[in-house]
């Protein structure tokens, strides 16, 4: 039996896209401009992140390789069959299919598009930060005439700064968190499990992005609802954890729009707070209003960063906090990656500038036993601008907003 290994399946049309025809020319154009500085010939992309930054398609992996080929003249997503034409109707510039039917039909699919460009050897960039070492070396094999050189920090790089059109997506996640939040607050109870306010709060998030982008993907809007103990790490999942009076509460809703994920996190308590919650509480929401301040156009990540430890030693709490001080925002995601470079912490020195969109969102976390247990922790979206930061979220933060009286 004789069955193909690569297809071609335009099936149906194409979608409403995330962003212009301008806006993707502009950020592949800005990528050949990388290529050429590096003498690269030929990107491989494998990442969900670069793939998507520069497709608009978010793949499944599911125990596949998906990929972006980018040359100086043509730019194909490459695909597994499974997923028939959505690949193509979403997908900003060509795309190919690779079959089950050959092992190697995905390397072979990445050779295919290289030798239409006129393409058998060259500079060939892969992301070192994503790429598995066994597929690398399975594409060096296919491609013995290519060197191999990583391009990840160049791409990174030119991430961190958005356009227009991104900032104005990233606004209505931003919007659309502070409705999830809502809803997750009015479903807080005493008794109510902590999935169940979950829920709320992702159905009020997915209905809003339905209504608001109708072409997109639903997929992937989540809700951290955590409870007591389970405040203590800002990556704990929902349980079957019941709510009590006199808990400490953390809010975290994550709409995801094509791939672009916002955040909302808060602090809330069922009660009223002991002295110990209410002062923890409220150093922690002065060292979030302090970095707010110091997010601008010049600043380096790593002195605000030390800034803000200064704030904590004072009270002494610095031996407290759990994670830096904030994170770009932009194409990420729980299971992918962001721009590394630009994360709030002692050991980045990249300095802000304007089109940067970064989180302001000081934590720290108090061991259970001791007055005042779990984890306090606050999350504002700044977009920095010519002159300062722009704060895209609107809802309430501290004590004066979010004690939830039962």
């Amino acid at each position: 039996m004789n069955l193909e290994r690569l297809k071609t399946i335009h099936n149906g049309e194409r979608v409403v896209p995330t962003f212009s025809d301008a806006e993707m020319s502009r950020r592949v154009s800005g990528l050949r401009a990388v290529m050429a500085e590096a003498g690269v010939d030929a990107v491989v992309f494998t990442s969900y992140h670069n793939i998507n930054y520069y497709s608009d398609f978010l793949y499944t992996a599911f125990g596949r390789h998906y990929a972006l080929v980018v040359t100086h003249n043509s730019h194909v997503t490459v695909s597994a069959n499974i997923d028939a034409g959505q690949p193509w109707r979403r997908s900003f510039g060509d795309n190919l299919v690779y079959t089950d039917w050959h092992r190697d039909n995905y390397q072979h699919a990445i050779a295919t598009v290289l030798a239409e460009a006129g393409l058998t050897r060259g500079r060939l960039g892969v992301e070192d930060d994503h790429i598995p070492p066994m597929l690398r070396a399975q594409l060096a094999e296919t491609l013995p005439g290519f060197e191999l050189t990583d391009i990840s920090a160049a791409t990174t790089a030119q991430r961190m700064i958005k356009s227009d059109e991104e900032i104005a997506l990233i606004k209505e996640g931003a919007r659309i968190a502070d409705i999830g939040g809502a809803a997750v607050t009015a479903a807080i109870g005493e008794g109510v499990p902590e999935y169940e306010i979950a829920l709320a709060g992702t159905q009020a998030m997915t209905r809003e992005i339905a209504a608001t982008f109708p072409h997109a993907e639903l997929r992937d809007t989540w809700v951290w609802f955590q409870s007591g103990l389970n405040t203590d790490g800002a990556h704990n999942w929902p349980t079957t954890r019941h709510i009590q009076r006199g808990d400490l509460l953390s809010l975290n809703c994550f709409p995801m729009i094509a791939g672009y994920y916002t955040a909302l996190e808060r602090t809330l308590i069922h009660g009223q707070p002991t002295p110990a919650q209410l002062r923890y509480w409220t150093i922690n929401t002065a060292v979030h209003e302090h970095g707010q301040e110091l997010i601008k156009p010049g600043a380096v990540c790593k002195d605000i960063a030390a800034e803000l430890n200064e704030h904590f030693n004072a009270e002494g709490l610095l031996d407290k906090r759990t994670f830096g001080y904030g994170h770009s925002f932009g194409v990420l995601s729980h299971y992918y990656g962001r721009e590394a470079g630009l994360e709030l912490r002692e050991d980045i020195d990249t300095t802000l500038q304007p089109g940067m969109v970064v989180s302001m969102e000081p934590m720290i976390t108090i061991p259970e036993g001791q007055p005042g247990a779990g984890g306090y922790r606050e999350h504002d979206i700044l977009v920095v601008t010519d002159n300062g930061a722009e704060n895209i979220t609107g809802y309430p933060y501290g004590p004066d907003h979010n004690i939830i009286t039962p």
